[in-house]
């Protein structure tokens, strides 16, 4: 399986939306964000249609963020991370694992809030997200940079902020990470469809 995800117990149901996902992966490296967001849609409401474990779900969904953040769609990724800290704020995390993903939902707002401008306050998610990584027991070094520049008054933009996200590998659809052997194109599929929907919460 790619990128560590388990095995269920419908091995052909998962290699499908495996597959889908892998599909998208290559399309994104293209630049086909657009195509590639359909194709994890689709990924998505299969393995969230077969029972499939949350990582899964919580995979694919990271991938949709990224082709949204490099098409530019910040706003649609705030409006996801508000509703991801709204949800552990009701629900707060149990475990470190859940810490972590808090930790990094916060890293993922304030690097986009800097994208659309709103640097001050993208320090204030930076400063959670490094605070909350501690709590999780790990750190953040991209945060931590970033949130320095912030301080020290420098102006940062766009390109460097991505610049700085490579350098840390913050995307996880990347050149080394994806396995076109994998990849399956999918058929009469409709397109991409709504809104982004924070599942299983």
């Amino acid at each position: 399986m790619s990128d560590g995800l388990p095995t269920t117990s419908d091995p052909r149901a998962t290699r499908m939306h495996l597959g889908i996902a892998e599909h998208g992966k290559v399309l994104a490296l293209q630049g086909q964000h657009a195509e590639a967001l359909a194709c994890y849609r689709e990924a998505i409401r299969l393995a969230v249609s077969k029972g499939d474990p949350e990582v899964f779900f919580r995979h694919y969904t990271t991938c949709v963020l990224e082709s949204l953040e490099r098409m530019g769609s910040y706003a649609e990724i705030i409006e996801f991370c508000d509703r991801a800290v709204a949800h552990y704020d009701q629900h707060p995390p149990p475990h470190a694992v859940a810490l972590w993903d808090l930790a990094t939902i916060h890293m993922r707002r304030g690097l986009v809030l800097i994208k659309a401008g709103e640097a001050i306050e993208a320090r204030a998610a930076l400063a959670k997200a490094a605070v909350t990584a501690s709590r999780a027991g790990g750190t953040l070094p991209l945060a931590t940079a970033v949130a320095g520049w912030l301080a020290r008054g420098f102006a940062i933009d766009t390109a460097r902020v991505t610049q700085e996200q490579e350098r840390h590998d913050y995307y996880s659809v990347r050149p080394d990470t994806v396995r076109p052997e994998i990849a399956i194109q999918p058929t009469g599929m409709a397109g991409a469809p709504g809104r982004l929907r924070q599942g299983g919460r």
